[in-house]
């Protein structure tokens, strides 16, 4: 049974790794996938071509979104897209994904490193969400992607795991905000997941190191946030909103 039949789902960031996933899932469920990239045109082709060999449909957009002036291009371009395909530009389901890290200490952040991380994590996701909020269906989802280090100390991260927290507080406050339209906006927040942003985890010292701080003892993958994603997207998660919904193998219990 396809959970997410008749939905549109957006979701940014998706040619690799966590959104890839997630824009996988979404798609098996049912969704007609909107999946933006920015730069991996090569990668995001290969999931739309993997997507609709399942039986599934979608498209990509792409937009530099560490750029706000590329914001209301990129929802003008969806807006248009969608009615062409779907003859509507509202969409059901945003899944903001798009995110990038750094691994410096505290003294070593730049000033050019800390705004490009904000610009990216949060900024975008604010002024996106902004602009299309209009397009978002009423009873319609709005999933973004935080982390447990919004919860936890883990080095050389400080300023991204600070952008994490932001996303926290604007769950709490857009679920606040769009309860009266029936608009749910929850955060998955992963824990280490083996993806190419975080290679460490490749090595079998960097597998031991997750180990050690996790109560399941085996490396997160990015189906396990999909799965996640998905539930949150779909009716059966109707009376969950403004929650940091963390799945991190038990991390640091």
């Amino acid at each position: 049974m396809n959970k997410l039949q008749n939905k549109i789902a957006v979701v940014t960031g998706a040619s690799r790794g966590i959104g890839r996933e997630i824009t996988k899932q979404l798609a098996s469920e049912g969704a007609f996938v909107v999946a933006h990239y920015n730069s991996s045109e090569n990668d995001v082709k290969a999931l739309l071509d993997e997507i609709k060999k399942d039986g599934g449909e979608g498209i990509s957009i792409r937009a530099d979104l560490s750029k706000p002036e590329t914001v209301s291009g990129f929802v003008e371009k969806l807006s248009g897209e969608l009615t062409a395909q779907k003859g509507t530009s509202k969409i059901d389901i945003l899944v903001n994904n798009a995110g990038i890290v750094s691994y410096n200490s505290f003294a070593e952040t730049s000033e050019e490193e800390f705004d490009r991380l904000f610009n990216v994590n949060v900024k975008s996701l604010f002024f996106l969400t902004q602009k299309l909020l209009p397009q978002i269906a009423d009873g319609g989802r709005i999933i973004n992607l935080g982390s447990v280090v919004s919860r936890i100390h883990f080095p050389n991260i400080m300023a991204y795991s600070a952008t994490k927290g932001t996303v926290d507080v604007l769950t709490k406050h857009l679920a606040a905000e769009l309860g009266e339209r029936n608009i749910t906006v929850n955060s998955v927040a992963p824990g280490a997941i083996e993806t190419d942003m975080s290679q460490w985890l490749s090595s079998d010292e960097g597998a031991q190191t997750a180990y050690s701080m996790q109560a399941l003892k085996r490396v997160g993958q990015s189906s396990d946030i999909a799965r996640v994603v998905e539930f949150l997207a779909s009716e059966n998660s109707s009376w969950i909103t403004g929650q940091i919904i963390e799945a991190s193998g038990g991390t640091k219990l």
